[in-house]
């Protein structure tokens, strides 16, 4: 498998941390959002959508990181993403797609351009919205999971909710969103972040990333 990826971008964190957690092997190939490699035209030709994360496997280039989620967990049923009871595996998707619809979809790379470039947005402006919408879906999944009484992760392992859930709250942090409230959120985050598979996936261990300095537990 080959993953064209970059190494702040919220989706491709989300496809790392679901491989590491599926034991997966792949190579991740940079793709720079910053200097637009993603609309090269012999990117675009592989993937119309014209963004990352691009998931290269079983003879197919692969497009939306929701979608090769599902699929990786349909494919490689070892290690799952999602649990077997099937009220179980609705709340993970509850929460899971309650981020990755109400936030990322709001937050993501393009907009926040458009935001500071056509719409003429100052980058304060720009942190405002994000912020906003940080807490319009994160409050919500902080009262789901206080209501489940929900452990170090969402259900006995981690899976669907925290591949979603880890790129959002470090998003967050980098904006300074008030996580002061969200005690459930920031103790899944700390459970998370002490497994070696979520380490190996956090954008500062990324061969793309200014800080990396090689491979995580090294």
């Amino acid at each position: 498998m080959r993953l064209f990826a970059y190494f702040r971008s919220s989706t491709s964190y989300r496809l790392r941390i679901a491989l590491n957690l599926k034991q997966l092997d792949y190579e991740v190939i940079p793709v720079d959002l910053r200097t637009d490699d993603q609309k090269a035209p012999e990117f675009v030709a592989r993937n119309p959508f014209g963004g990352v994360p691009m998931l290269e496997a079983d003879g197919r280039d692969r497009a939306q990181s929701m979608a090769i989620l599902e699929w990786l967990d349909e494919a490689y049923p070892q290690r799952p993403l999602l649990p077997a009871k099937v009220e179980d595996r609705y709340t993970v998707r509850e929460l899971a797609y309650a981020i990755a619809t109400e936030i990322h979809a709001l937050n993501n790379l393009q907009v926040l351009k458009h935001l500071r470039g056509q719409m003429g947005h100052t980058e304060a402006e720009t942190d405002d919205w994000y912020r906003h919408w940080l807490g319009r879906t994160l409050n919500p999944v902080e009262a789901k999971l206080a209501s489940l009484k929900a452990g170090d992760f969402l259900m006995d392992q981690p899976g669907l909710f925290e591949v979603v859930l880890l790129p959002q709250v470090f998003n967050a942090r980098k904006l300074a969103f008030d996580l002061s409230a969200h005690p459930h959120i920031t103790r899944i985050e700390a459970a998370c972040l002490a497994r070696e598979e979520f380490q190996r996936a956090h954008p500062d261990n990324q061969i793309d990333s200014p800080e990396y300095k090689g491979p995580a537990g090294e």
